[in-house]
């Protein structure tokens, strides 16, 4: 038997559940609202909410007759610290540059005095 991959990084790479998330990011949507913004099947629809929820990025909630989605705030945690990593990373390099062209523009400077 497959085990699921709760790995949001593979969640997020399909456009279609990127879009799920989208959506449901301003407001919680039944599943079936959410399946009418899209050219594809209620039961792929199904699956990618299902991926989304396995990747812990989605919970749903049963109201009466009505599974309605939403965004599960900690299941972006390990995107975020990812995604904060390499931001910091970034980050330094950039600064290092911009340090070395000032120094750069100031060697110059000094030289042509």
């Amino acid at each position: 038997m497959l085990i699921p991959n709760p790995d949001p990084f593979q969640a997020i790479a399909d456009r279609s559940r990127r879009e799920i998330l989208m959506l449901i990011s301003k407001e919680r949507l039944p599943i079936n609202q959410v399946a009418e913004n899209f050219e594809i099947s209620r039961p792929a629809i199904s699956k990618h909410i299902k991926v989304l929820c396995e990747a812990r990025l989605v919970t749903i909630t049963t109201y009466g007759r009505e599974r309605y989605c939403e965004l599960n705030e900690q299941g972006f945690n390990e995107i975020r610290e990812w995604l904060s990593y390499y931001d910091q990373f970034w980050q330094e390099k950039l600064q290092g540059l911009e340090d070395l062209l000032k120094q750069r523009s100031k060697n110059k400077n000094n030289e042509s005095n």
